[in-house]
């Protein structure tokens, strides 16, 4: 029986695997690109009671991220926010914050492969554990070859970039496709041997 895909990534994890350094994670966490999360224990922010997994500003406590090595281990959190929503909450309870350890910081795997989709990352990653694309690619080439054979070769590398978002968007919830930046990477090189084969005249 195959196990699911893994939950998380410690970010030491994650910066070996992007071989990157925690204060580059910490800054694309910043820019929005990431969540850092970790989990708490019961804590209370004015009247509302938190709990479980939360969502951290890593420049609350960027010195945990400093590139000399220097920083500490531990800090105290001062302000977070549930996954689901977009404002923070401030700690009131225990007043000194809650302690975190850098070793309990993570990244859900989802948004790691996400960004490694759309950052072309995975030819960086070593041995093959965990790199698989977010993205169905295999099932959407199987698709696009019926396309080919049904209706010919696109006319355009416009109309076959299209047809593979609608193909997304079919196949899936529909707000977690390729980007069209990361579907042109991935066809370009199907997309000028067709266009070789239209030039010869086969198709």
């Amino acid at each position: 029986m195959k196990l699911p895909q893994r939950e998380f990534y410690t970010l030491h994890e994650v910066a070996a695997r992007w071989g990157c350094a925690l204060a580059d994670i910490s800054g694309w966490s910043t820019a929005g690109e990431l969540d850092v999360i970790t989990g708490i224990p019961p804590t209370f922010c004015g009247t509302t009671r938190v709990s479980g997994t939360v969502v951290i500003c890593t420049m609350d406590i960027v010195p945990m991220f400093r590139r000399c090595g220097t920083g500490p281990k531990n800090a105290q959190l001062r302000r977070l926010r549930t996954e689901e929503a977009v404002d923070w909450l401030f700690v009131t309870e225990p007043p000194q914050g809650v302690e975190v350890s850098i070793a309990d910081l993570l990244v859900r795997s989802k948004q790691v492969l996400k960004f490694e989709d759309t950052h072309d990352l995975l030819r960086r990653i070593s041995g093959g554990t965990g790199s698989t694309s977010p993205y169905d690619w295999d099932s959407m080439t199987k698709a696009f070859l019926i396309r080919i054979h049904v209706r010919g070769i696109p006319t355009s590398k416009a109309e076959m970039i299209g047809d593979i978002q609608d193909w997304f968007v079919a196949n899936s919830n529909g707000d977690d496709i390729p980007s069209e930046r990361s579907i042109r990477r991935h066809v370009d090189d199907l997309w000028k041997m067709l266009s070789e084969l239209k030039r010869d005249g086969n198709a």
